[in-house]
């Protein structure tokens, strides 16, 4: 099985029409266009009932204290945790391709509604839904796809990881505020196949230049 995109290539850095943020000279960052990126499948299984998709960002800082402050920096040494950017399921096994701005095309403040989705498909909730909680202009449910907006001043590059999956029921037997971690879980026992591609971020001038 394979993944592809005609908007960032593997290991390569994914372009800011597709970020949450984007970098910003007065205020270090500002808002993207945050459309999600195309993404092409094919060799998938016969026996395939449904695909899911996450994507998720495995350098997010374990501990936020540096975070985005003026004259600090996110060492590169930090221990890194999972954030997850898009939770997609229940994608028809006659699909193969998804276009560029198809399930985001903007930033919405306090997020897209959910849980339905093109192609009679379902979008879980993002890791922006915890990320926003305290904020009174942005909090509420993320669902679907927001992109990279990882912190300023942070050492290391971030990675983007988009997973396919071919899975051998058609609907999967989870419903609510699905997150991440719980659509890992309950694909268990139902993978048939995946692929990954891998795009790289940073808001960091330092790192960017």
């Amino acid at each position: 099985m394979i993944l592809i995109s005609s908007s960032f290539s593997d290991g390569q850095p994914i372009p800011g029409d597709f970020a949450f943020c984007i970098p910003d000279s007065e205020h270090h960052v500002c808002l993207g266009s945050n459309r999600n990126p195309h993404l092409a499948w094919r060799s998938a299984p016969a026996e395939t009932r449904s695909f899911a998709l996450i994507c998720h960002d495995p350098d997010v800082p374990s501990q936020g204290d540096d975070v985005n402050q003026e004259d600090r920096t996110v060492p590169a040494s930090l221990a890194r945790v999972d954030f997850f950017h898009w939770v997609l399921l229940d994608l028809p096994a006659t699909l193969g391709e998804i276009r560029a701005g198809e399930f985001s095309n903007d930033v919405t403040p306090r997020g897209k509604p959910g849980p339905h989705a093109p192609h009679d498909a379902r979008q879980g909730i993002n890791d922006y839904t915890h990320w926003f909680a305290g904020d009174n202009d942005m909090r509420g449910d993320y669902y679907g796809y927001d992109g990279p907006c990882p912190p300023w001043n942070d050492e290391i590059v971030h990675r983007y990881v988009f997973t396919i999956f071919a899975l051998d029921v058609a609907r999967l037997d989870i419903d609510g505020k699905l997150t991440g971690q719980q659509l890992r879980a309950a694909m268990q026992g139902h993978i048939l196949a995946e692929a990954s591609l891998t795009g790289t971020y940073t808001l960091n001038p330092l790192l960017n230049a």
